[in-house]
C-alpha cells in the first residue's frame, strides 16, 4: 500500500509517484570499499579535534535534560513554542523509542510499546538546562505495521506529512532505520515528502539502528548503500546495546540547534 504523504508545500496530498531507486550492487559495491574504514565511527571528527569530547559530554548533558511537554493525536493540537524541533521518524520496530531513550539517557521517556504501531499521537519533549528549554524532540508515531487498520494508516500518514512539510518550527529530522531491512519503500515516500525541505537547508540524519546485529563487512556495506539513499543527509550506526554512536549523535543534534556548536 502506498505512503500518502503530501510530497511538498502547496501540493496537498497527492501520492509520490516517482520514488529514489534503490543502488545497483554494482554501485553499492563500490561504495562499500570508501566506507569501509568508517564503518567503526562513521562521520567522527579528525583524531584531535579540539573540543570534541567536551562537546559530546555537554550534548548528552544537554539531552538527559528531556522531559515531556505535550501529545496530541492532530498538527493543529500541537502548541507553537516557539522553538526548534527535531523530529524522530521511522518504521515500527526500527527502534526509535529506544533510541530516543538511549540519547536522553532515560528509561521510559518515549514509549516503546511490544506492540509496534501502538504509538497514536505525536509526542513533545522540552530540552535545556538551567530548566529552561531551548530545543523541542518531537516522537512521531511508526508507520508501516500491518496490523494498524488502513483507515488508522492513513490518518496518521496525513498527520505525519503535514507535520514534516508545514511545522515551521522544524530544524531538524532524524530517520531509524533497520540495516538488515534498509530503506523500504514506505522510507523512500518520507524521503521524497521532506527533500524539498532538506534542499531548503532542514537538517536530516539516518540512524542505522541496531548496528550491532551486522558484522563489520555488512555494517560497511549498509552504510554504503543507504548514503547513496539519503538524498544528502548524514548516515551513522547507531546501538542503543553497545552505545555505538550514541555521543556522535548527540553531538549532531546539539550542533543542529546551537549555533556555537
Amino acid at each position: 500500500m502506498a505512503f500518502h504523504l503530501p510530497r511538498g508545500p502547496g501540493k496537498g496530498h497527492a501520492n509520490p509517484s516517482t520514488m529514489t531507486q534503490p543502488p545497483s550492487p554494482a554501485r553499492a559495491d563500490a561504495a562499500t570499499a570508501a566506507a569501509s574504514s568508517a564503518a567503526a565511527s562513521p562521520g567522527t571528527p579528525a583524531a584531535g579535534a579540539p573540543g570534541t569530547a567536551e562537546r559530546r559530554r555537554q550534548a548528552l548533558g544537554w539531552l538527559h535534560t528531556a522531559h515531556f511537554l505535550s501529545s496530541a493525536p492532530q498538527l493543529e493540537h500541537l502548541p507553537p513554542l516557539g522553538l526548534p524541533e527535531i523530529a524522530f521518524v521511522g518504521r515500527s520496530n526500527a527502534g526509535k523509542s529506544t533510541a530516543i531513550n538511549t540519547l536522553t539517557q532515560q528509561k521510559r521517556l518515549a514509549f516503546a510499546s511490544k506492540t509496534p504501531g501502538r504509538t497514536q499521537h505525536i509526542n513533545l519533549f522540552g530540552v535545556g538546562k538551567g530548566q529552561v528549554d531551548d530545543a523541542v524532540l518531537a516522537d512521531l508515531p511508526g508507520y508501516g505495521y500491518a496490523a494498524v487498520p488502513r483507515e488508522a494508516k492513513l490518518r496518521w500518514q496525513r498527520v505525519m506529512g503535514n507535520y514534516l512539510v508545514t511545522r515551521e518550527a522544524l530544524s531538524g529530522v532524524v530517520l531509524m532505520v533497520d540495516p538488515r531491512l534498509g530503506l523500504t519503500e514506505l522510507d523512500e515516500v518520507l524521503l521524497e515528502v521532506i527533500r524539498p525541505r532538506v534542499e531548503e537547508g532542514l537538517n536530516f540524519l539516518v540512524l542505522l539502528t541496531k548496528a550491532d546485529k551486522l558484522t563489520r563487512s555488512e555494517a560497511a556495506k549498509a552504510l554504503s548503500i543507504a548514503r547513496l539513499q539519503a538524498g544528502g543527509g548524514e548516515v551513522r550506526l547507531f546501538s542503543a546495546l553497545k552505545r555505538q554512536g550514541v555521543e556522535e549523535a548527540a553531538e549532531t543534534l546539539w550542533r543542529w540547534t546551537h549555533a556555537e556548536g
